[in-house]
């Protein structure tokens, strides 16, 4: 009777512990999935205002920029921006810090070049083409960090899910 007894227990300890299992198992995939998703969002959200903001760039290369143009194009660059904001939060909730110390990164790039842009379009308005050339090859330099600095995000989000062989 004893040795049944026993060995109930140690079945139902048994099975008790393969049930944690699988549920820490499904918990992690469940976390793994919304990280996923949260950075998928957010560099999709970057990728989408950088294009924007390239075209603001096209635009004012024109030696007399159509300033129409140049507005319209950074109104959606704005909206486009707003867009990653709110994707970043998610990011920041999702984590771990590696994550959200490299986006803080890409925050940084990204302002940093929108900075140089936002003066080119001002200096456009001023028809003032004084530092035209200087601030195109400053936005190109501030473009390419941009660029490290979103490479290193992906390469901390890859790390994070486990997916190494992800690092362009």
């Amino acid at each position: 009777m004893l040795g049944a007894t026993v060995g109930s227990l140690a079945t139902l300890g048994s099975a008790m512990a393969t049930e944690r299992a699988a549920a820490r198992s499904q918990f992690v995939q469940w976390r793994r999935q919304h990280r996923r998703d949260a950075y998928a969002n957010y560099l999709g959200a970057v990728y989408d205002r950088d294009v924007t903001l390239d075209a603001v760039r096209d635009a004012l290369r024109a030696d007399r920029p159509d300033l129409r143009d140049v507005d319209e194009k950074m109104e959606r660059f704005v909206a486009r921006a707003r867009d990653v904001h709110r994707a970043a939060e998610l990011v920041i909730l999702e984590g771990p810090s590696s994550v959200v110390e490299a986006l803080y990164a890409v925050v940084r790039a990204a302002a940093d070049l929108a900075e140089v842009v936002r003066r080119m379009v001002r200096d456009a308005h001023a028809d003032d083409t004084s530092r035209k050339a200087e601030d195109t090859a400053l936005a190109a330099e501030r473009e390419h960090l941009l660029y490290q600095a979103v490479k290193g995000l992906r390469t901390a989000a890859a790390d994070v899910l486990g997916d190494s062989g992800i690092r362009h």
